[in-house]
């Protein structure tokens, strides 16, 4: 039994697919930096390595003698893992195969490019790639979705073209690792903006390489794609990659294998803390429990510059670049405080130290803010401070100042936050689309979810100042929350399993969305009565769940029109949706209503880290018997990978085995884990709490760890 994974054990399925099929163009990372791998053999986009970017500029189309690639109409397949994607298609008498790799520890992608000749004469292979950039380099933040990106000019060099900025303060090196033909395009640089709906990206020029091929020979050659703040940087770095671009492509995957074990491994040199190992006879949860993992350390971010020292992105490699959103973070927390609690603390800092209630995330370019307020913050910044708490056992930090007052003081303030946002009635009210869930137009105003968060921050807060000896201070703050909670209780709409938003003229608005049905179910629980959790998971089985995935709303909701956006409408789901619903299940007194869903929702974890949304299998064909993940382009705007990942490990450790560390005790409480339903013989090793390392098992045992080869 496997305990850690590798490169080959997180493998997305083959993908084959023609010019703009409905497949969301997949990522790569090195930490430094992300690129964005497109539907051509070698074309590559938004390669962004902070502080210079290129918004989504695409660059190295491939044309095979003189045609362009993606004119054949062959389908072309991608084989995505976290160190590589390798692309092939069959064209007229030739095999082509490509593998791209962001190369450690540089700011560059490597393609090595392979052409073997399937006739039966010899003949001449020229491939050309069509060379573009726009490097920018901004002394601000990155303050839209899409990074910034620049006009630029280019000049030519050995095998290669440099392209720069205006200022010379961004740079872009791209080539090859053989003798070429260069030129540049001859294409006057458009004065502006293409007008939309005319689109296009400046041709800088090509390089074109010339294969001699013997029947049933094969040929190569590399491309390499550099940047950097200056002209000697980028190409320093050029040459070092082009040097050895096969060694880079191996070094990749010693790479990558390198950072999977270390995140499992107590006292690695790689990260601030580690996971647990799952030891599990399911593989469903196996391969989720993964899932979560590796899409929270995808969004690693360690760029010179980074004013944190390092971060975790939100999004890519698409979107919001540089950009960590509170939200997102927060849907992670757990994994976060086990695997790098460090980069957490100072992430939290950050955070405290700024007003939570202006802005949705901050940029590691400049620590500033980006964005406007999300209604969640409350709630994320309580979740996030407790869970640090309680795992790392780090209860130093209340005595820290950020912002200048003491924490306990910022989890009170949160804990009352809701009280300033009353309307005429007792719950808070969170006003439009803007600030929730942004494409469900009826939820609005006084919604059930973050009410209900607004009781367990109160009691939350309540059990932190209680284990300091503040008891008049949790006293006062847990009365609050039983004055609330029947209030938010009043919101649901007896019979159907869900809530109704309460508008500011009083009217009851009902609102069939996962949201609720999640946050209530992981928040209140206990204070709903029997019928009511019932009718709630009867709901989530009716008009929510799919074999594969998860409607965020129901199709049978009027709301139900308004948007196309798959993140929080019918056509799909968040990713973290589905873990939070599955967590919200165990809740509510259903545990095998969620392990009964976990071979279908494992399905969908063959695509490389969750997306930004996946659609349901009603509104897109699965992949593979997966829900597929949604594309960036209008009028979806979801992005490839997406960092609430961690929602999944949370899962396993705090809803299936029922780990509940609590402040001011000893002791584990494990008692409302239900692992053993679903695997009496599962264990969780190696669960960091503080300075201790335990076991868990499934019966609800928690024993000093012990650390053994887990590969």
């Amino acid at each position: 039994m496997r305990l850690i994974p590798d490169v080959d054990d997180l493998a997305a399925d083959p993908v084959s697919h023609h010019y703009d099929d409905m497949i969301a163009p997949s990522g790569l990372t090195n930490f430094l930096g992300t690129a964005r791998v497109d539907h051509d053999l070698t074309a590559v986009s938004a390669v962004t390595f902070p502080p210079v970017s290129q918004g989504l500029t695409r660059t190295a189309a491939c044309f095979v003698d003189g045609r362009l690639v993606e004119s054949y109409g062959a389908p072309i397949t991608h084989e995505w893992r976290p160190d590589r994607v390798r692309r092939s298609a069959t064209l007229p008498g030739l095999e082509l195969v490509t593998t791209t790799v962001c190369a450690p520890g540089e700011t560059a992608v490597a393609i090595d490019i392979s052409v073997t000749n399937t006739g039966d004469r010899a003949r001449t292979v020229p491939l050309t790639l069509t060379l573009a950039a726009g490097a920018a380099r901004s002394e601000a933040a990155w303050l839209d979705a899409v990074a910034p990106e620049a006009g630029n000019r280019a000049a030519i060099g050995a095998s290669r073209l440099a392209f720069s900025d205006r200022d010379g303060t961004a740079w872009s090196i791209q080539g090859v690792d053989t003798a070429a033909e260069v030129r540049l395009s001859g294409i006057a640089p458009m004065a502006g903006e293409h007008e939309v709906g005319i689109g296009g990206i400046e041709r800088g020029g090509e390089v074109t390489v010339e294969l001699e091929l013997a029947p049933g020979a094969t040929g190569r050659f590399g491309y390499v794609h550099a940047v950097g703040t200056t002209e000697d940087a980028a190409t320093a770095a050029f040459e070092r990659v082009a040097a050895d671009v096969p060694g880079t492509i191996e070094g990749a995957e010693a790479f990558w294998n390198g950072q999977l074990e270390a995140a499992f491994t107590p006292g690695n040199a790689e990260f601030s803390g580690h996971l647990p190992t799952l030891e599990t006879d399911s593989d469903a949860l196996r391969r989720l429990y993964w899932w979560g993992a590796l899409g929270t350390i995808w969004f690693r971010r360690d760029f010179a510059g980074n004013v944190l020292g390092r971060s975790y992105d939100t999004l890519m490699p698409n979107y919001w670049a540089t950009t960590t959103f509170i939200w997102d973070y927060s849907l992670s927390s757990i994994t976060h405080a086990l695997l790098d609690p460090e980069p957490m603390k100072a992430q939290l800092r950050h955070w405290i130290a700024s007003d939570i209630h202006t802005h949705f995330g901050t940029s590691s370019l400049t620590g500033g803010p980006v964005g406007r307020w999300y209604s969640v913050n409350d709630y994320a910044m309580t979740r996030l401070v407790h869970d640090y708490l309680r795992f790392t056992r780090d209860t130093a930090l209340l005595d820290e100042t950020p912002g200048d007052r003491p924490v306990r003081e910022h989890l009170r303030d949160w804990a009352l936050a809701w009280q300033s946002l009353r309307g005429t009635g007792p719950l808070a009210d969170y006003g439009e689309i803007d600030n929730l869930l942004e494409c469900v137009s009826s939820y609005t105003h006084e919604v059930a979810s973050l009410n209900a968060a607004n009781v367990w921050n109160l009691r939350t807060v309540a059990d932190i100042l209680a284990a300091e000896g503040d008891t008049d201070g949790s006293a006062a703050l847990a009365a609050e929350a039983e004055a609330l909670v029947k209030s938010v209780a009043d919101l649901y709409l007896p019979g159907t399993g869900h809530f109704a938003a309460r508008q500011p003229d009083g009217t009851r608005v009902p609102v069939r969305h996962v949201y609720d049905f999640s946050v209530v179910g992981t928040t209140i629980a206990a204070d709903l009565d029997e019928r009511t959790r019932r009718e709630m998971v009867e709901f989530y089985q009716r008009e929510l769940r799919t074999e594969a995935w998860l409607r965020s709303l129901s199709p049978w909701d009027p709301d139900a029109s308004f948007s196309p956006r798959p993140d929080h409408q019918w056509n799909g789901a968040y990713p973290a949706w589905p873990a939070d619903a599955a967590r919200s299940l165990v809740a509510l007194g259903a545990p095998e209503v969620a392990i009964d869903w976990l071979p279908g929702l494992a399905r969908s974890a063959n695509q490389g880290p969750p997306g930004q949304a996946h659609f349901t299998e009603e509104a897109v064909p699965p992949v593979n018997g997966g829900a597929r993940k949604a594309p960036p382009q209008l009028p979806y705007i979801i992005d490839w990978a997406c960092s609430s990942a961690g929602a999944y490990v949370a899962l396993v450790i705090e809803s299936f085995f029922g780990v509940d560390p609590r402040l001011g005790s000893a002791d584990i409480d494990t008692s409302q884990g239900c692992i053993a339903d679903l695997d009496p013989s599962a264990v969780l090793r190696g669960l960091r709490l503080g300075d201790r390392i335990v076991d868990i098992f499934a019966d609800g045992t928690v024993a000093d760890g012990t650390v053994t080869d887990a590969a």
